[in-house]
C-alpha cells in the first residue's frame, strides 16, 4: 500500500493538514479565547518575526536546530520558558510544512525513505508529547540527548573534514527505529528531530542535500501530531508570539530550501557538525551549571 503513496500525494496531504489546522485555530480565536482579544498585537510582535525567520533559516538550510534556535532567541528577549515552548511546537507546524512543501518542489526528498521515518516519527512523537504533558519533565533527559549528538557531532564534522570525496548515496535500511526515537525526543525534549535524524543519516553516508529535505518534510507530520495534542492538554498561549514565528517562519522555509539545495555536500556536513557541536555543548553547559 506504502508503495502506491506518491511525493505529491503526501504534499495534498501536507496542505489538507494545514488548513485544516488554520480552519481550527480560526474557530479557536473567534469562540474559545480567554485573552480578551487575541490579536490585539504591539511592537514586540516583529522581534517575533525576527526570531522565527532566523531560526527557519537555519533549519531549512542545515535540517536541524529551529526549536533549539528558536527557543534560544524567545528566552533572550525575556520569554518565560513554558510560554517560549508551547508558541514555537504551535508555530512549527506551519514552518515545517511550508519547509516541506519547498523541499518536494524542489525535489529535495526522497519518497521512500521519507515514508520510513515519518511514519514510526509519528508514532513516537504521539507518546512523548503525551508523556510530557501529563507525567515528566523533558529537561530531565536534554543533558544525555545532547552528549550523544555532540559525539555525532564531532563524528560528521571529522567525515567533512577528511580528504576523501562524499559520494551521493541514500540509504534507507533499519531507519525506522531511529525515526521513533527522533519523533520521541523531539516532543520530550522541545526539539531534538532534525539532530538526531538528520545528523545520524548523514553519518551513515546519506546526501546531506536529500537527507535534510526529507527529514525537514517527515518533520511536519511528527509536529502536527504533537502540536495536536499540546493543543489538547494544554492550549495556545499568546497568539502574538505565535504568529510571529509563523510568518518569519513561512517567510525563510523557502529560503532555506533552496540553500539546501546549492550548498556543496562538504561544505554542508561542516556546517552540520558545527551546529550540532555548539547546540548540544551549550545545553550541556547549561545543565552542569
Amino acid at each position: 500500500m506504502l508503495n502506491t503513496i506518491s511525493l505529491r500525494h503526501i504534499g495534498i496531504l501536507m496542505i489538507l493538514l494545514k488548513s485544516a489546522l488554520i480552519i481550527f485555530f480560526i474557530l479557536q480565536i473567534i469562540f474559545f479565547s480567554t485573552e480578551g482579544n487575541p490579536l490585539s498585537f504591539n511592537n514586540d510582535i516583529f522581534i517575533f518575526i525576527a526570531a522565527g525567520f532566523a531560526a527557519q533559516l537555519i533549519d531549512g538550510a542545515l535540517g536541524m536546530a529551529y526549536g533549539v534556535s528558536c527557543n534560544s532567541l524567545l528566552l533572550g528577549f525575556g520569554i518565560p520558558p513554558a510560554l517560549a515552548s508551547a508558541s514555537i511546537h504551535t508555530a512549527e507546524v506551519f514552518t515545517t510544512g511550508v519547509s516541506g512543501l519547498s523541499h518536494l518542489l524542489l525535489r529535495n526528498v526522497n519518497r521512500r525513505l521519507l515514508l520510513k521515518i515519518a511514519i514510526p516519527g509519528v508514532i513516537g512523537s504521539a507518546a512523548g508529547a503525551f508523556l510530557i504533558s501529563n507525567i515528566f519533565d523533558g529537561g530531565i533527559i536534554k543533558p544525555v540527548i545532547s552528549g550523544y549528538l555532540l559525539l555525532m557531532g564531532v563524528l560528521i564534522l571529522r567525515k567533512s573534514l577528511s580528504k576523501a570525496e562524499i559520494v551521493p548515496q541514500t540509504r534507507t535500511g533499519k531507519v525506522s527505529f531511529l525515526g521513533l526515537v527522533g519523533g520521541f525526543f523531539d516532543a520530550i525534549g522541545g526539539g531534538g528531530w532534525g539532530p538526531i535524524v538528520t545528523t545520524n543519516l548523514i553519518h551513515r553516508g546519506n546526501t546531506p542535500k536529500q537527507t535534510i529535505g526529507t527529514v525537514n518534510t517527515a518533520e511536519f507530520f511528527v509536529s502536527f501530531v504533537s502540536t495536536g495534542i499540546f493543543i489538547f492538554f494544554l492550549g495556545v498561549q499568546n497568539w502574538q508570539i505565535v504568529l510571529g514565528l509563523i510568518i518569519g517562519g513561512v517567510i525563510a522555509s523557502p529560503i532555506g530550501a533552496l540553500l539546501a539545495g546549492k550548498i556543496k555536500p562538504k561544505i554542508l556536513m561542516t556546517l552540520v557538525g558545527i551546529t550540532i557541536i555548539t547546540i548540544s555543548a551549550i545545553t550541556i553547559i547549561k545543565a552542569l551549571m
